[in-house]
């Protein structure tokens, strides 16, 4: 009996941060799409995060928690820092971090960007914990329309367990495929949107070819987020969103030594113009960073995998 009534205070509680941590969000100007905040405010992103680390090093031992722990203040201490406004390391392989559950407010900004509606498919690189997904699966409504997928077995079992122990639908219905993200999941396509939560080095070429024309991609790059317009083939063309954003490196095939940062130096050290006024452009084999317009002076090469 004990144990129950233990466990009906740890859903209240948690239910109880949940809705503070959506209050938190909306206050800051976030999660204006009340589809999308009701997704943040019954996804409950504490099932998804049973074991995280904070700390220097991440190792277990140091700043490890967890929902099992046998002490109740440390698993309420887990339960508060599952619902704080801050990204969490969810899997670290030899001190370096791997895999993470990004900060709810970024995750909010993301969702809202992509711009998603009933009856499309969605394609995340990066499954994480495999909370990100079972928000977008969660706002779509339907089931079998999101994909995730992460180099790592280890990350996409814990995604798929995750997902499992939520349980909804909804939930049960992301595929979640262990493959080199760079390549995309033709087997999926044609997707209308492709979110990335990892930081690329240029933007894969599978991504636009697997990808319906007007479709959106929504990436990590150059130390802030770029939203780009699907127009074909090896073509897409979009701007960065505002503010600075940081996500773990993408891996694999397509991995590489991405651009620096935008919004200031090493591209602009004289003028610090604002970074929406920033884009980038993808034409086949060539991407390139610009300012104000795609062919104006202030464009910068990226370098490319496949040249």
């Amino acid at each position: 009996m004990a144990g129950s009534v233990q466990d009906q205070r740890l859903r209240a509680a948690a239910k109880a941060l949940r809705h503070r941590m959506v209050r938190r969000i909306v206050a800051g100007g976030g999660l204006k799409d009340p589809a999308w905040r009701a997704a943040f405010e019954q996804v409950p992103r504490h099932l998804f995060v049973p074991v995280y680390y904070r700390g220097e090093t991440g190792e277990p031992g140091h700043g490890r928690y967890a929902a099992d722990d046998p002490d109740p203040r440390r698993r309420l201490r887990w339960l508060t820092g599952a619902y704080s406004d801050q990204p969490i390391a969810t899997h670290v392989a030899g001190g370096e971090l791997v895999s993470s559950s990004s900060q709810p407010s970024l995750m909010a900004l993301m969702c809202e960007a992509l711009g998603v509606r009933e009856g499309q498919r969605v394609l995340e690189i990066g499954a994480g914990t495999g909370y990100n997904a079972a928000l977008i699966a969660h706002r779509l409504g339907g089931t079998g329309a999101v994909t995730t997928m992460d180099l790592d077995a280890a990350i996409t079992a814990s995604a798929r367990a995750n997902l499992a122990a939520y349980g909804t639908p909804e939930a049960l219905s992301v595929t979640v495929v262990t493959g080199d993200g760079a390549l995309g999941h033709p087997q999926g396509a044609p997707y209308d949107r492709v979110m990335a939560t990892c930081e690329l080095p240029s933007v894969p070429p599978g991504w636009t070819e697997q990808c319906r024309p007007g479709a959106r991609i929504l990436a990590p790059f150059a130390s802030g987020l770029v939203l780009l317009t699907v127009l074909g083939p090896g073509r897409a063309e979009g701007h960065f969103l505002p503010g600075p954003a940081y996500f773990v490196p993408l891996r694999g095939l397509g991995a590489g030594v991405g651009p620096p940062g935008v919004g200031g130096e090493p591209w602009l050290p004289d003028r610090h113009p604002a970074r929406t006024r920033f884009g980038l452009s993808v034409d086949g084999r060539r991407q390139w960073i610009w300012l104000d317009s795609p062919d104006g002076p202030d464009t910068w090469p990226v370098p490319t995998a496949s040249g």
